[in-house]
């Protein structure tokens, strides 16, 4: 649990690292970026730990990595409130945010709490009726990037929004991984994912599609504009075919490298973006 945690707060770290290559490429003054997104991230994981496994979809046979609730190590109670802790800890940078950037960035961190709660909790948990990817995208890849951008520039532009698309793809990416392999279990407890509703044949299409398809984004942007640095992440695209082919092999527990494989990746973008505006 605590390993998930931190992995899906890098991912969080690195989408905001990319609003922060963005405002400086465009020669505005960077702000240090506060722990807001990450402490949410770490609270969010915290719920669902709870939530899914009072639901019945963490099972302690369960094919993923072990979880805290559902192997009995820690009550769900003390789990439920350790992730209220959290998410109220992201308020306090989020302050500082909401001081820099106004009420867009208060309205985004009220959602981002509501979601992190609603995600898997309510009378219609949003990872149950198969709208988890469309949260990833739109708090792991849109909100983190143009959120970012917009706190230091004051204006999230049309290259925030592409690279944020970009980077939540991938990010819907590992979400695909994680619910083609504990598709069985999801449908027995109720939760209806895409995977669930449409098959393992097209969540390996829908995995393909979110790891491939930022690369054209890119493209796009460079056409745009004409600026090289665009073109520097299409250096992690025989990683992306790479993960894509392995997944396509992959089933059960040979999945779970794969989440890990699907996160290099969305890291390497993030960098190589950053490099990419710095150098252009």
């Amino acid at each position: 649990m605590v390993g998930r945690a931190a992995g899906d707060a890098r991912r969080v770290s690195g989408a905001s690292d990319a609003g922060t290559a963005l405002a400086a490429g465009a020669k505005r003054r960077a702000r240090p970026q506060p722990l807001a997104g990450q402490w949410n991230q770490v609270g969010t994981n915290l719920h669902n730990d709870a939530a899914d496994h009072a639901r019945g979809a963490d099972e302690p046979e369960r094919l993923g990595p072990a979880r805290a609730t559902a192997q009995g190590w820690v009550d769900g109670r003390a789990v439920r409130r350790a992730a209220a802790l959290a998410l109220a800890l992201a308020f306090v940078p989020g302050a500082y945010l909401v001081a820099a950037g106004g009420w867009p960035i208060l309205a985004l961190g009220v959602a981002s709490v509501l979601c992190a709660v609603l995600y898997t909790g309510g009378p219609w948990p949003l990872a149950y009726v198969g709208l988890g990817e469309v949260f990833v995208v739109g708090f792991f890849g849109l909100g983190a990037v143009a959120g970012t951008a917009f706190v230091q520039t004051g204006s999230a532009g049309v290259e925030a929004v592409v690279v944020g698309l970009a980077l939540g793809l991938v990010a819907a990416g590992i979400l695909t991984v994680n619910n083609l392999r504990d598709r069985e279990g999801d449908a027995r407890a109720g939760k209806r994912t895409l995977v669930v509703r449409l098959g393992a044949r097209f969540a390996r299409v829908e995995h393909a599609v979110c790891l491939l398809l930022p690369f054209a984004l890119f493209v796009a942007l460079w056409a745009r504009d004409g600026r090289a640095g665009w073109l520097l992440p299409l250096a992690a695209l025989p990683l992306a075919a790479r993960e894509v082919v392995l997944v396509r092999r992959a089933d059960g527990r040979d999945l779970n490298p794969r989440l890990g494989g699907a996160a290099r990746v969305e890291l390497a973008l993030a960098l190589l973006l950053a490099l990419g505006v710095a150098v252009a």
